[in-house]
């Protein structure tokens, strides 16, 4: 008889602990299984090293009782911190899969002490950025969330129709030169909508070869020069942060737009603020910053009449979460029938 596997949902607000269940019930039909729900709360300084995994403990103790309650070999979670103290805890864990393009929560050298297992969600929020992306752009180009304040906010029919101006009125993305740095799963996407609105689309990413939608520009200078808006989609590394700092700014066409629903440390947020004071980018559309939250008193905040800010929404549709839990449920159904894992880190 196939033995029971065990199997902790610590899921959020967001990747429901149901909708977990509910992928593993549906991928594991012919195998036994339990599954115990948990649902954390939402950290409040997001994860992205091992060091700040090893100092998220506001759930250790609530994701070891789950899991050592019934012995629990698999861990499926969103945001749980697996640190070294809720391995040692727990030695029945052998497999964790984070519903997220990146196990950023585990502790991977931990892991691997344990000989643990680490499996990730790859390609979940493609979609839902690159139309958050694309939402963003035409936003911060038509002014349409100042348009809305002033409307709805303040009552003024008036104010608003200042943007019926020719000084104040916005561009439109037909015959528009956007540039992307990065051309990976969202920029890839991102690239194809623009095409369909008529813009004029360059593409810089050196990694990325064969064909692509728009004109492929081989250096980071000549795409900041040709374009009148920039959005980024490259990879977070040693080498990209940073990436579009004061020189870059200055390359663009005077009163750019810049749109950054990436990653926060792409971008030089004190320069792009000079850039802002100076004219040399008129709008900007940002969804991530270097520092998360961003701080209450943070410059970019003085430039609500230019600048479109969310707060790290990009990858936040229903359909992410659903994907989510069904990519992750996918894992745990192959490693249940002892298959080669999809999306294993290392």
């Amino acid at each position: 008889m196939t033995e029971t596997l065990r199997v902790v949902a610590a899921g959020d607000h967001f990747v429901l602990p149901s909708l977990i269940t509910a992928a593993i019930t549906e991928e594991l039909r012919e195998h036994p299984f339990t599954v115990r729900e948990l649902e954390l709360g939402w950290p409040l300084e997001p994860f992205g090293t091992v060091a700040e995994v090893e100092e998220a403990s506001d759930a250790e103790d609530e994701l070891i009782d789950a899991l050592r309650d019934g012995g629990a070999q698999v861990l499926v979670t969103q945001m749980g911190p697996v640190t070294e103290r809720v391995l040692e805890a727990c030695p029945e864990v052998r497999l964790v899969v984070v519903c997220r393009g990146g196990p950023v929560n585990v502790n991977l050298d931990a892991a691997k002490t344990h000989d643990v297992r680490v499996c990730f969600a790859p390609g979940r929020n493609a979609a839902a950025t690159a139309e958050f992306t694309v939402g963003m752009m035409l936003a911060a180009l038509r002014r349409i969330p100042q348009a809305h304040e002033l409307l709805s906010g303040q009552g003024s029919w008036e104010a608003g129709a200042a943007y019926y101006t020719y000084e104040h009125s916005g561009l439109e993305l037909e015959d528009l030169p956007v540039g992307l740095v990065g051309y990976g799963a969202v920029g890839s996407r991102v690239a194809r909508v623009l095409c369909a609105f008529g813009a004029r689309v360059m593409v810089y990413d050196p990694y990325v070869h064969g064909e692509i939608h728009g004109l492929r520009v081989g250096a980071l200078d000549e795409l900041l020069h040709r374009s009148q808006v920039i959005t980024l989609h490259a990879r977070l590394t040693t080498e990209t942060r940073g990436l579009i700092g004061a020189r870059e700014l200055a390359l663009l066409r005077p009163g750019a737009v810049v749109v950054n629903v990436a990653r926060g440390p792409l971008l030089d947020e004190e320069a792009l603020c000079d850039a802002l004071e100076s004219g040399q980018v008129s709008a900007a559309a940002l969804d991530t910053y270097a520092r998360e939250p961003l701080p209450a008193g943070a410059r970019l905040f003085g430039f609500a009449d230019r600048v479109v800010l969310t707060p790290h929404l990009g990858g936040a549709s229903r359909a992410v979460a659903e994907k989510a839990a069904r990519i992750a449920a996918a894992e745990v159904g192959r490693w249940a029938r002892g298959e080669r894992l999809s999306h294993q880190l290392g």
